[in-house]
């Protein structure tokens, strides 16, 4: 059993005892003011894409009160993601027992536990012995929180995570939400050094452009295309004149596999790249077509243009945003079926993803080309 499913099944049997036993807040409980919230600790549990679409967030409380100094509590596998942002301070992992012990002697202002369900972050929350904790209200973890706020599965979750740091903005009294005009939709947000930790192929590789980026893989079967109909879109694209780079985890060889098959000169880092690697390639690409899936996140980010596929996934949370993006969704009955992190396993062979056809991909890609040249 791999950590991150132990954590969740620590959860799921002692998360909500555990909040129980704790005191609740007194609700006569009057807050700190934002001059107070020198320290501020983030926690952020979960993946890729949740943390790469925390940062808004973090630039935006870093900008509004220049003199705190802001530490994050997160997992092995997202925590590269902040070593993209200049404000933030320490990194401790949330999945590391004695850096969550580090982080408990800390001494903090304020936590702002972005995790959207789980308990346990709520639990290390609330032992920090912070003044102000601010945590979603999803079920009984908003009792450790002295500021809930509200969590609505219509939002992007971009406009979630700065709802969270509202409350700190406007001096710790409720009011209404951040305005989506604090975000903007079209502009990068991740600092990107250009310096590549892969052998030199892709070195190489990138001096002939353009570049398409293709990623097939993600977190779960539920929310794969499939290698055969990716080589299919990648080879109608060569023959347009683009070079092709896979990118990907290891557990995405199978596909880049298949991939190759129908474009033989294309580049494989599946398994080869750290995130920082993947957001300076993907900075370089004209586009990225790929799943529901954390380098999607990324490219968004990076201000790379994207063709993303959604089905079991909720497009209005989760999909990029803006011009430079066009979201596949054919809208099932049965879909979006994932609810805070968990996919149910589907018994209709992820019809949602296998009836998007490869013509309606390619044209879909072709119609972004056309609006970036």
């Amino acid at each position: 059993m791999t950590k991150i499913k132990l954590l969740k099944s620590i959860d799921g049997f002692l998360g909500k005892p555990l909040v129980y036993l704790l005191p609740g807040i007194n609700k006569s409980y009057k807050a700190a003011t934002a001059g107070g919230s020198r320290r501020i600790l983030i926690i952020r549990p979960g993946g890729i894409g949740d943390a790469v679409l925390l940062l808004p967030a973090i630039n935006t409380l870093k900008a509004k009160l220049p003199d705190s100094e802001i530490d994050v509590l997160s997992e092995r596998r997202n925590a590269e993601v902040f070593e993209f942002s200049n404000d933030i301070g320490r990194i401790y992992l949330y999945d590391r027992g004695m850096d969550i012990v580090k982080c408990l002697r800390n001494e903090y202002d304020v936590v702002v536990d972005t995790e959207q369900w789980h308990r346990l972050s709520a639990v290390v929350a609330y032992l920090t012995g912070a003044a102000v904790r601010i945590g979603f209200d999803t079920n009984e973890r908003g009792r450790l929180f002295t500021h809930r706020i509200p969590y609505r599965q219509d939002d992007y979750e971009v406009y979630s995570f700065l709802n969270l740091i509202e409350p700190l903005i406007n001096n710790l009294e409720f009011g209404s939400c951040v305005s989506s005009s604090a975000f903007d939709l079209d502009s990068p947000f991740l600092n990107i050094e250009d310096t590549l930790s892969v052998d030199s192929s892709y070195s190489t590789f990138k001096l002939q452009p353009p570049v398409i980026a293709i990623s097939p893989g993600a977190s779960v079967d539920e929310r794969r295309w499939g290698g055969d109909r990716f080589g299919k879109v990648a080879r109608a694209l060569r023959n347009r004149g683009y070079r092709i780079v896979i990118l990907g985890s290891g557990a995405d060889t199978k596909d880049a596999g298949a991939i190759k098959k129908y474009v033989d000169d294309c580049v494989d880092l599946t398994g080869k790249t750290t995130i920082k690697d993947a957001a300076a390639i993907l900075k370089g690409c004209k586009l990225l077509l790929s799943a529901d899936s954390g380098l999607m996140h990324i490219a968004y980010a990076a201000g790379t243009a994207t063709v993303s596929l959604f089905g079991a996934g909720i497009e209005k949370k989760w999909a990029p945003r803006g011009k430079k993006h066009i979201v596949l969704n054919n809208h099932l009955d049965c879909s979006p079926c994932t609810r805070y992190g968990y996919t149910p396993r589907c018994k209709r062979e992820v019809k949602c993803l296998s009836s998007l056809t490869v013509d309606r991909v390619i044209d879909a890609v072709a119609q972004i080309l056309d609006r970036i040249q």
